[in-house]
């Protein structure tokens, strides 16, 4: 199922106002070959830091098993790539990934691509419709993006119907809460600060923009998908936050941690 023309073109109208308003993008290429590991711009750097972190781990635990059982490399789709610095990293290793988004803005988005040595593969797709033939990808990474399908299942189904029979596929950054009812109050709590700050709420997709514990045990039951976690460290500030939020009378903040999935 595509997304209805209107809704996508509102979704990227608001999504380059946003974006441009965070201070993404840059006219210097080394910005984006620095990526993960250091913002130039300093614009987004706390952010950055959290991001290299669970890109270094993916890198150094997840993503070597995965090399030492293949000894090749690996076809991997990068969804929801932005500009594209994890398929760079990707194919800076040998692999041939292919960089996904519907956004093909010059400075956020695939359009981007064109600041790195080697250029990256780039297609523009939605995570349900991909267009790649039946059992032709080792690895489908959900590079901070998940959380904006609109449905999980159907994503999900579409990623299985791609994944070669022993692949896998990969949540990266994507926020995690223990229970439902407090990532709708974060989802509440962002679009009411998009409306307050933008004039607009940024819901035309309907992304779902958390998971929780209760729908990851359902969509294993579902779709019999083996998880797997690993947990990054992002340092004492990141670790501190549940304290904090308890002290203040505060909803539980989102918790990051790495799922790679099996369809068993």
């Amino acid at each position: 199922m595509l997304i209805d023309p209107a809704a996508r073109r509102t979704f990227l109208e608001q999504y380059a106002i946003i974006r441009r308003a965070e201070g993404r993008g840059s006219g210097d290429p080394a910005y984006y070959r620095a990526l993960p590991f250091r913002d130039l711009s300093d614009r987004n750097a706390r952010q950055w830091e959290i991001r290299s972190r669970s890109y270094r781990y993916f890198e150094r635990v997840i993503l070597h098993d995965l090399e030492r059982q293949s000894k090749r490399p690996l076809r991997i789709l990068d969804l929801g790539a932005g500009n594209g610095w994890m398929s760079n990293r990707l194919l800076q290793r040998g692999h041939r990934p292919i960089a996904i988004d519907i956004f093909t803005d010059p400075l956020d988005g695939l359009g981007a691509l064109r600041n790195y040595e080697t250029r990256p593969d780039g297609v523009t797709a939605e995570f349900n419709v991909l267009p790649f033939q039946d059992q032709s990808i080792d690895i489908a990474i959900f590079n901070s993006s998940f959380h904006y399908s609109s449905d999980y299942r159907r994503t999900l189904t579409e990623v299985r119907r791609c994944l070669r029979p022993h692949g896998c596929f990969v949540v990266i950054d994507s926020p995690v809460y223990e229970h439902p009812n407090h990532g709708e109050q974060m989802r509440a709590e962002r679009q009411e600060f998009f409306a307050r700050t933008y004039g607009f709420r940024s819901e035309s997709l309907g992304s779902i923009e958390y998971l929780d514990e209760p729908l990851l045990t359902s969509l294993a039951g579902e779709l019999s998908i083996e998880w797997q976690r690993s947990y990054p460290w992002y340092g004492w500030r990141w670790a501190l936050r549940p304290w904090q939020a308890r002290r203040k009378g505060c909803r539980p903040p989102s918790r990051f941690f790495i799922l790679v999935g099996r369809f068993q």
